[in-house]
């Protein structure tokens, strides 16, 4: 969508005339799954598929919100209203959740009068491809640039967590908020959640391309099984710390791991740490093989992760599967689901030259096999949240 668009899809909702214009992307996980709230490391970037944002402020104390992608209506309520929306309204939890703990820091009580915002969004919902974050760091940024609070993008990256995980009651990480606001183009951001150490390096792949394969089939984290893999996670961790001087999964590494996992006597509960402590070690060796120039070994350890997600932290599913398989089997360098499954989406790292035919036998497998269409998506990685 172009600024004129947007401008005057304000106004005929509004009636009124938009200030400002943001962007807010998605993001992709090129590694590193279920290894945030985990203390451990990860490698994601920012995509071209996002949210758009009209801000126009009001002399009054209202909030008002429209979404162009929804056929409802405009959706108001008070700037200090506090409460958790439902039903149709939730989508509004993620502005509101971020306005209450942006006015509670100091810089943040500058935030004294209401606003209209009419948001449409190119990333699809549910998709796996982090469409809440983008909204949480688009309203972020926006307070940020027309309140002038001059709050550093990290902590409001930190504030769209806490909305996550306190306004909402999804107990995630840190990697979709960061990845959305930190973005830049053509790099990922290699990124170690305990420390929130980063870097970013170039996304090279020379003659290949990521293609990013949504199954169609929405995911609602909160709602899922998403919390249950973090307490299987956290009780891990309490039984390892009676032998060891650690405070995530993220610190140890795998021959650690392997010495002490007789202290985790449950089943489950050690798979699930297992999946953390490996697919971290994987992380570190993808980002050392992007490095060296190494694809095909990026490629195996995408694979592995998956294969990983699959068995051990049991998230996949049989359209993520069939996608992340049929890829295997059809040529491309690496493939696996990424977000946080139940649905949602996957990448592939398949040939430019190659990637027409590749997409076409994948929709044709995954639609005899899952009875549906899934959809497959060409995305640029570039910047983070920003006016535009």
């Amino acid at each position: 969508m172009n600024k004129e668009e947007l401008m005057s899809a304000y106004q005929s909702v509004f009636n009124s005339t938009g200030e400002e214009v943001y962007f807010s992307p998605g993001r992709i996980n090129v590694i590193g799954e279920h290894t945030d709230y985990n203390g451990g490391h990860v490698f994601p970037a920012a995509i071209s598929l996002g949210v758009y944002g009209v801000y126009g402020a009001r002399a009054d104390q209202t909030v008002a919100l429209y979404s162009g992608n929804i056929a409802g209506e405009i959706v108001e309520f008070a700037l200090d209203d506090e409460s958790v929306e439902s039903g149709d309204r939730f989508w509004a939890n993620y502005f509101k959740g971020m306005i209450a703990y942006l006015r509670q820091t100091e810089a943040g009580k500058k935030i004294n009068h209401g606003f209209n915002l009419y948001i449409n969004a190119t990333l699809p919902s549910g998709s796996g491809l982090s469409s809440s974050a983008a909204l949480e760091m688009l309203i972020g940024t926006i307070l940020n640039d027309e309140f002038n609070l001059k709050i550093d993008p990290v902590a409001i990256a930190k504030m769209g967590q806490r909305t996550e995980n306190e306004f909402i009651g999804l107990n995630s990480g840190i990697m979709d908020q960061f990845a959305c606001i930190m973005g830049k183009k053509d790099a990922a951001i290699f990124l170690d959640c305990n420390t929130m150490e980063y870097e970013y390096l170039p996304l090279k792949l020379d003659d290949y391309e990521i293609v990013i394969m949504s199954t169609n089939k929405e995911h609602t984290l909160a709602a899922s099984a998403y919390n249950d893999r973090v307490r299987e996670c956290q009780n891990a961790l309490k039984k390892l710390q009676s032998k060891l001087d650690i405070a995530a999964l993220g610190e140890l590494d795998e021959n650690t791991f392997d010495e002490y996992s007789y202290l985790i006597n449950d089943p489950v509960e050690l798979k699930r740490a297992r999946h953390a402590v490996l697919e971290n070690g994987r992380t570190i060796r993808a980002t050392e093989a992007m490095k060296a120039g190494n694809l095909a070994q990026l490629g195996r350890l995408l694979n592995a992760s998956h294969v990983s997600l699959h068995y051990d932290y049991e998230v996949t599913g049989e359209e993520l599967d069939t996608l992340a398989e049929s890829a295997w089997a059809n040529g491309a360098l690496g493939a696996r689901m990424i977000g946080g499954g139940f649905g949602g989406s996957a990448i592939a790292i398949v040939k430019k030259a190659d990637a027409a035919k590749f997409k076409e036998k994948l929709a044709k497998i995954y639609r005899e096999k899952i009875g549906y269409d899934a959809s497959f998506y060409d995305a640029e990685i570039v910047d983070g949240t920003r006016r535009i």
